[in-house]
């Protein structure tokens, strides 16, 4: 019977760990993509500019509003690598209008591989994986 249990941990641990691990990573990328929506958000409600600068190396992404009042800064965890897709630029700006400057991202974490598209036009941030 207890060779049975012992077994059973061994086999279900594993799967466990890895099920913790996405989940954290899902949890970034959400993160990540409610930060951007929140700095769209604002940049419509307060109709002021704002911008997200995203830096990859002090694993970090900060809204600032006009030139210099920042408003959120997020940590993003350490195992996280964020990459610009396509030439683009690492800030992403939005206008009072709800347009932005656009973007692409790709975040990955492990296995995991997500994409963070913002729209140009709408403003509108999607994930896929």
């Amino acid at each position: 019977m207890l060779f049975v249990v012992a077994l059973a941990t061994v086999v279900t641990l594993p799967v466990v760990g890895r099920t913790a691990d996405a989940a954290r990573v899902r949890a970034e990328v959400a993160g990540f993509s409610a930060t951007l929506r929140h700095a769209r958000e604002l940049a419509v409600t307060t109709q002021r500019p704002f911008r997200v600068e995203v830096n990859p190396i002090e694993h970090r992404m900060t809204v600032v509003a006009d030139e210099a009042d920042v408003r959120l800064t997020r940590r993003l965890a350490p195992e996280l690598t964020v990459q610009v897709v396509s030439g683009r630029s690492l800030t992403v700006h939005f206008d009072p209008q709800g347009i932005s400057s656009g973007g692409d991202f790709r975040l990955s974490a492990g296995n995991a591989v997500y994409l963070v598209n913002v729209d140009p036009l709408t403003g509108r941030v999607r994930i896929s994986r």
